[in-house]
């Protein structure tokens, strides 16, 4: 049997139609994984955060560096990502069967105290992006790498009961006859197949809208923007939530090109909660240390395990 190869994975990456299921993710995650421990690509801990690391691949793949990775989050035996990637989808079945009150039930507990749900979702995205660091076209790449991540979210509200499927709306500007706006909704969610009736103006009220992002780096303005719209267009006010992979990137520090900046817009988040308005909610699957330490950002912005277990369900309880 035929070798794997990066240049394998790269193709699958690039394929529209490889990402249907769950275990599609974690196929190609287990596979990443293997083929590091073959490959061995240098393993860089960035000097600035130690928690942070990156592979270096070798002269094949024109030595290019992957993406930082939070090693309290990633996986990095395949023989792990197995284990945790099996005990997230039979929470993932308990939570479809028991909706909220599946976190009461038998050892939830535990597990939810361990976060595995972080570090299984941060894991199978992050080998996917590691995959996409390694092609020559870092724009392409960038793109797909989005895109599957829209994808895995969609899947795992799926898996857990919910519809949720993207949604292209073009919306009647009041006052401007025959003009419309387009709008391309990474996600809308709800517990229930509804009919999107003309009262209902595109959006039913019993569904939530998801931005669904890598990084908020560029994109956090929008999210904000799209909810004050949408509200303003639609006459009434329209749930809007995002969710955001992680907000670092690599950063030269002092002579190293391993440091870590964060992406994150502290002042600007705040700025558009006063200013336009507030979102539904705000989740990453590896949230920056100042979204603990401030107050007034921890009360808006959780894990994306909060996010699964908790405020999912109240959010679509239309």
């Amino acid at each position: 049997m035929k070798e794997v190869t990066l240049a394998d994975l790269q193709e699958s990456v690039q394929d529209k139609s490889a990402f249907g299921t769950l275990d599609d993710y974690l196929k190609i995650g287990r596979t990443f994984l293997a083929l590091v421990e073959k490959m061995r690509p240098t393993r860089i801990v960035s000097p600035s955060h130690r928690n942070y690391i990156f592979y270096q691949y070798a002269e094949d793949y024109g030595h290019k560096i992957t993406r930082p990775l939070n090693i309290d989050l990633f996986i990095e035996s395949p023989a792990d990502l197995k284990s945790v990637f099996e005990r997230f989808v039979v929470f993932l079945a308990d939570l479809k069967q028991y909706q909220e009150a599946a976190v009461g039930r038998g050892s939830s507990g535990r597990y939810l105290e361990s976060k595995e749900i972080n570090r299984v979702v941060y894991t199978v995205q992050q080998a996917l992006g590691c995959i996409g660091d390694s092609l020559d076209n870092p724009n392409q790449s960038r793109k797909r790498v989005g895109q599957l991540f829209e994808t895995l979210v969609k899947l795992i509200i799926q898996e857990v009961g919910l519809e949720c499927e993207p949604r292209t709306i073009n919306i009647p500007i009041p006052g401007y006859p025959g003009y419309k706006m387009s709008y391309e909704l990474d996600l809308v969610f709800s517990r229930n197949k509804v009919i999107i009736a003309s009262e209902t103006n595109f959006i039913h009220t019993s569904e939530v809208v998801g931005s669904v992002k890598t990084t908020s780096k560029d994109r956090i303005d929008k999210v904000f923007l799209d909810k004050y719209l949408l509200t303003k267009l639609l006459g009434r006010d329209i749930p809007v939530i995002a969710i955001f992979l992680h907000d670092v990137k690599r950063a030269r520090r002092g002579r190293s090109i391993f440091g870590i900046n964060s992406t994150f817009k502290s002042n600007h988040f705040l700025g558009y909660t006063v200013a336009l308005n507030r979102l539904d909610g705000v989740y990453y699957v590896d949230p920056r240390p100042e979204m603990k330490a401030n107050e007034r950002l921890h009360e808006q912005i959780h894990d994306f395990q909060q996010f699964l277990v908790k405020d999912l369900w109240s959010l679509s309880h239309g």
